[in-house]
């Protein structure tokens, strides 16, 4: 199993939350628990792979805001 850092992914969304003019504020709220709870579902798991995080992060986050999830699903793919 892949350590998780959680410090990294959450620096990383706070700072596309900044780019998308989300308030620092609330943005480390819901992205703290977002990825808090994506880890608390896949913890059953003994494999997680890279994928299975970030399907449920992204489902996460859906609860808080759509264009930071679309922001995290094509982060890999921007050329």
């Amino acid at each position: 199993m892949t350590t998780i850092d959680q410090t990294k992914l959450q620096r990383e969304l706070l700072i596309d939350a900044k780019a998308l003019g989300i308030p620092e504020g609330s943005a480390k709220i819901f992205i703290k628990r977002s990825i808090n709870a994506a880890i608390k579902s896949l913890k059953p798991r003994s494999i997680i792979t890279e994928n299975d995080l970030r399907r449920a992060i992204t489902k996460e986050l859906k609860k808080y805001h759509r264009d930071l999830v679309y922001v995290y699903e094509i982060r890999d793919k921007i050329i």
